[in-house]
C-alpha cells in the first residue's frame, strides 16, 4: 500500500520548519505573505504534553511555535527548539534550518502509525499531547522516502 492510500482519509494540514531564531524568521515570512506577524508561544508544559522521544519521557523537550494561516485548514509552522533533546533539536543540529515535517489531520493516529510502520518501516520519533490538551501529535521518520518527517495531528472531540 502506498502513502497516498495510507493517508487517503487524512487532510493535509501543515508544513513545519525548524529555525534558529523564530522572531527573525517570522518577520521575513510576514513580509513574504504580506500579513501580520503571529505571536510566538512556548509549545506547552510537560504536565499536559507528556512528550515522549523514542518511547521515553522527554520532560525538557520544548520549543517556541508560530503559525501562519495560509488557507483555511493549512498553516506554515515555525519551530525554534530549546537546547534539550527533541526531534526539533535533532533536525536543526543535523540538517540545519528548513523543512522538518508535513502534517496531516487524522481521525485514528494509532491505525495510521501502524500502517506506516508496516509498509515503510516508519519509526515513531516523538509524540505528545497538544499544549492545550485538545489533541495529540505524532512524528514519524520518513526521511528516506520524503526527505522529512510526517506529523499526524489527532484532535480530540
Amino acid at each position: 500500500m502506498g502513502l497516498k492510500q495510507i493517508l487517503g482519509q487524512a487532510k493535509f494540514a501543515q508544513v513545519g520548519f525548524v529555525v534558529n531564531d523564530i522572531e527573525e524568521t517570522k518577520k521575513k515570512y510576514a513580509l513574504l505573505f504580506d500579513c501580520a506577524e503571529p505571536e510566538a508561544d512556548i509549545c506547552g508544559d510537560y504536565k499536559v504534553m507528556q512528550t515522549k522521544m523514542y518511547g521515553e519521557p522527554a520532560p525538557l523537550a520544548n520549543c517556541k511555535l508560530a503559525f501562519f494561516d495560509l488557507t483555511p485548514g493549512v498553516s506554515l509552522e515555525l519551530i525554534e527548539p530549546n537546547e534539550y533533546p527533541s526531534v526539533w533539536r535533532d533536525h536543526l543540529d543535523k540538517y540545519g534550518e528548513g523543512i522538518h515535517h508535513i502534517a496531516f489531520q487524522v481521525e485514528d493516529g494509532d491505525a495510521v502509525v501502524k500502517r506506516l510502520q508496516d509498509e515503510f518501516g516508519a519509526v515513531v520519533e516523538q509524540m505528545g499531547t497538544y499544549g492545550d490538551g485538545s489533541g495529540r501529535y505524532i512524528y514519524l521518520s520518513l526521511q528516506k522516502e520524503l526527505k522529512c518527517r510526517i506529523e499526524l495531528l489527532e484532535s480530540y472531540k
